[in-house]
């Protein structure tokens, strides 16, 4: 059943932006050309601790006094990416700190933020028509940030190729390399999330690797602060679900050509440290929506099939293509801002901003 409530229409293509050179050219080249979205995410930011203070306790001042706390692991592991952050705040003329929080809001709100409803899928070349391997991924967050959505194509010094999508002053992360790795990532809530590397720095060092052993190696990072869901896909038609927190894993492997996952954990040994299971009923129906559109035998995947379940409104409005129609508290606001498929074999991203019930796909080429 289609919605009642028409969300924000979007015609036209996120930005894209191309950017080349170190880790600090490169973000004050994105920083430079997506100002204004950078801006408006801190501000987003700001909005959001200051309405959900009642449950947080926190102010904006005091998040970045949690925020610093994470720093020196990013700094001490990933010190590239934090100069990658650097160059942003200076390209956009934010405060460092700001973007820091803004990059370590799961960890700082003790996951208080109930991002329970991004959907990821994919399928490899047994379950395709033409043999490529593709995954889909609708992307859900508040929608303040909707307009902030932006493309990065990137061509570092010392690293792989890039295409990602981000928003406001996120580290890119969401998209994959010229070494035929891709990753989606999904919020999960373990129990045991502790001061660390946060998960935004870990998940922009798998865009750096060049085999799946290493992409799982960056994954679980020594300190890391917790951890999402990574969908880990590689052009060979390996599927990875690398679930994990700040001291545990699990992996999912995709036996049968198909993986799914949303925004609670499936491994054994994953459920032991995941808090408050009984709030992420509706991650259990999208996620066994998703995997029975998936699995239907008859069918063999497109990349507008994929679109196609990416659209779904089976309980609606928490359904794969959600809806923030009703949700009054202020930290489970969220809608899907984004919905992409990727054709990894043919390096390309398909993506439609804002949600895809209502929005068409425009198409990004790796050509770095």
């Amino acid at each position: 059943m289609a919605p009642e409530i028409k969300p924000p229409l979007h015609p036209n293509p996120p930005p894209l932006v191309r950017v080349s050179g170190t880790h600090r050219e490169m973000g004050r080249q994105i920083g430079e050309a997506c100002r204004k979205q950078v801006q408006h995410g801190v501000e987003n930011g700001r909005n959001l601790v200051a309405d959900a203070y009642q449950q947080l306790e926190l102010t904006w001042a005091g998040a970045q006094i949690q925020a610093r706390k994470y720093l020196p692991f990013a700094q001490e592991r990933y010190p590239q990416y934090v100069d990658e952050l650097m160059g942003i705040a200076e390209g956009a003329d934010v405060v460092f700190e700001d973007l820091v929080v803004i990059n370590a809001m799961e960890a700082v709100t003790m996951d208080a933020l109930h991002l329970t409803r991004c959907t990821s899928m994919a399928v490899n070349d047994e379950r395709t028509a033409d043999g490529h391997v593709l995954l889909a991924h609708n992307e859900d967050w508040v929608p303040e940030d909707e307009d902030d959505v932006f493309i990065v194509l990137a061509n570092p010094k010392n690293d792989p190729p890039f295409l990602a999508m981000t928003y406001g002053g996120l580290l890119p992360n969401i998209g994959f390399n010229a070494y035929g790795i891709a990753q989606l990532c999904d919020s999960v809530y373990p129990n045991d999330s502790r001061i660390g590397t946060p998960r935004t720095v870990v998940s922009r060092a798998v865009l750096a690797s060049k085999t799946p052993d290493e992409a799982i190696r960056h994954m679980l990072s020594a300190q890391r602060a917790a951890g999402y869901n990574h969908m880990l896909v590689h052009e060979s038609g390996e599927l990875y679900s690398v679930e994990v927190s700040a001291r545990r894993f699990g992996i999912q492997y995709g036996v049968d050509g198909y993986i799914v996952h949303t925004n609670h954990y499936l491994s054994e040994n994953m459920q032991q440290v995941e808090r408050e299971p009984e709030d992420l009923v509706a991650s259990r129906i999208r996620y066994f929506r998703a995997l029975r559109l998936v699995k239907r035998e008859e069918d063999t995947h497109t990349i507008k099939t994929l679109q196609a379940i990416q659209r779904d409104h089976v309980n609606f409005s928490n359904s794969i293509c959600n809806h923030s129609i009703d949700a009054s508290n202020p930290l489970d606001r969220e809608k899907t801002v984004n919905a992409m498929v990727i054709d990894l074999t043919a390096r390309e991203m398909h993506i439609a901003w804002g949600n895809p019930c209502e929005n068409p796909y425009h198409t990004y080429h790796l050509d770095a």
